[in-house]
């Protein structure tokens, strides 16, 4: 290479080197200068704001802006029971028997509404005072359901009773209820969780269009009848202002929908016209189920216990009792702690090998064996479909063995107490799975069975647990001396804490 060539290209290396060095010395004496001139999102604030205004000029013009809510409310004004409104339906010839299931939970005084009859109960019956009060329905021989009785289709009680939440509405709002949130619809035979029931609603914000409740357990039900129909058995809830645009427009649809086999249907169908879809939630319980409905009850969802239906078409919760003893011992531990009620929780004895799952208020299974999780939390299938089939249900389930050696061990609830301010002992003592003896003479069994009480210590569930996220309780076994009693203290979980099987 020639000199000249060498020298060429070595001032213009040095030339670049002295060029870089003087635009970083530049960068580093004025970079606070650079960031101050930058644009900061305060600098689009003009334009951003001009651009607003167009657009709510332009709204204006075309299509009118409702006003925005004021912030959901909180704290004294959160929904109570003093704001939802019952409607029953119900008949003058069922209610006689169907009473002794609304006196479980109706308090009168504090719930509101009516049961809901198509004729004047009978001179020699009265009354209950534990009961809703009663109000005749619309009847075929008056005004709208008369013309239905002329069309080609039969007047069906569904279509009576699909009405009820118009002729609440226009209770409500022609007369001096104070206020109402929600319309509540059921049957005479419903038995509704009503603390929880508000406490679900509350999570709602009831000036805006709701229509909540749940579908069929059955699948050939929800297949026949439509998964987004929220069944009436089951009960569901309105809010204020769906009530009011279902006013509107429920007796066409009723005369539109006269083919369809079910009030609810009825009323699911007019929801859909107006273009609200149905939010499901967990604890409303149609029990389209028959058979023993304790695998169901013992593997309850993460979610607050809202109803129970059907209740004449089932075994009795309870072995040896009556359904309406075994009712009232269920609501005696929902008076007590109603947001833990039904309840899963579950634990390992890992020195014993054994496996426990809690249904509060209901029932303790023990299992002389590891159980994972996954199981634990899945129903034994000890009922079968609305129709007697094994399934399917829109839940899995897992069947209960034949082999006495892999079913567990059973125990009910006994007795409920509150010792100490906010804290419940509740005592199960050993049952049954579906009333069957268990014969199972394996020695790891018989020492699990030698478990005769089961005690359980709790602190009550705040009124604001149910509205956190959903996760299950944590639980660990007590120490005692009697050999023949499992003491277990249910608690919130710790951070990291986890249910193993093995670690």
């Amino acid at each position: 290479m020639s000199s000249g060539i060498r020298f060429l290209v070595s001032t213009t290396v040095f030339c670049l080197l002295l060029i870089l060095s003087l635009s970083l010395l530049h960068l580093h004496s004025s970079s606070s200068s650079y960031t101050d001139s930058f644009p900061g999102p305060t600098a689009w604030l003009p334009l951003l704001q001009r651009h607003a205004s167009a657009a709510k000029a332009t709204a204006a013009t075309t299509v009118p802006v409702p006003p925005p809510l004021p912030p959901f409310p909180s704290g004294p004004t959160r929904t109570n029971v003093s704001h939802l409104f019952f409607g029953l339906g119900g008949s003058a010839k069922t209610w006689y028997t169907r009473h002794l299931y609304s006196g479980l939970w109706w308090v009168p005084g504090t719930t509101r509404g009516f049961v809901w009859l198509d004729r004047q109960p009978p001179a020699n019956f009265s009354w209950p005072d534990d009961s809703p009060p009663y109000r005749l329905s619309s009847g075929p021989e008056t005004g709208l359901m008369h013309r239905l009785s002329l069309s080609s289709y039969r007047w069906s009680p569904s279509q009576r009773i699909a009405r009820i939440v118009k002729e609440s509405y226009d209770l409500v709002r022609d007369g001096d209820e104070g206020e109402v949130r929600w319309f509540v619809m059921g049957d005479d035979d419903t038995v509704f969780f009503v603390e929880n029931l508000v406490r679900v609603l509350s999570r709602y914000d009831y000036r805006e269009m709701w229509y909540v409740g749940g579908v069929s357990e059955s699948v050939e039900q929800d297949v026949r009848h439509s998964y987004n129909t929220a069944y009436g058995g089951a009960g569901f809830a309105v809010s204020y202002p769906l009530a009011e645009e279902l006013a509107k427009v429920l007796d066409g649809c009723i005369e539109r929908y006269r083919s369809y086999y079910g009030s609810d249907e009825k009323v699911a169908a007019c929801v859909s016209e107006i273009g609200v879809p149905m939010t499901r939630e967990l604890g409303f319980h149609q029990l389209d189920i028959k058979d023993d409905p304790y695998g169901l009850l013992a593997a309850h969802p993460i979610a607050p216990l809202v109803s129970l239906h059907h209740l004449d078409y089932v075994k009795p919760l309870f072995p040896n009792r009556t359904q309406l003893e075994s009712l009232k011992i269920l609501m005696g531990a929902y008076w007590a702690d109603p947001a833990r009620t039904l309840q899963q929780s579950f634990f390992y004895d890992k020195t014993r090998k054994w496996s426990v799952s809690i249904s509060w208020g209901y029932t303790v299974q023990l299992y002389p064996f590891l159980v994972i999780a996954e199981e634990l939390e899945v129903p034994l299938l000890t009922f079968r479909t609305w129709r007697w089939n094994q399934g399917p249900f829109v839940f899995n389930t897992r069947p209960l063995d034949p082999d006495h050696c892999k079913q567990p061990i059973a125990y009910y609830l006994d007795q409920v107490e509150e010792v100490e301010d906010g804290m419940t002992l509740t005592t199960y003592r050993q049952g049954t799975v579906g009333g069957l003896a268990n014969s199972c003479n394996r020695t790891y069994y018989e020492n699990a069975r030698r478990i005769d009480r089961v005690l359980v210590t709790a602190e009550k569930l705040e009124i604001r647990e149910g509205m956190k996220a959903p996760r299950r309780q944590c639980c660990e076994l007590a120490s005692g001396k009697d050999k023949s009693i499992m003491q277990v203290t249910l608690r919130r979980c710790k951070p990291g804490e986890a249910m193993l099987v093995w670690e």
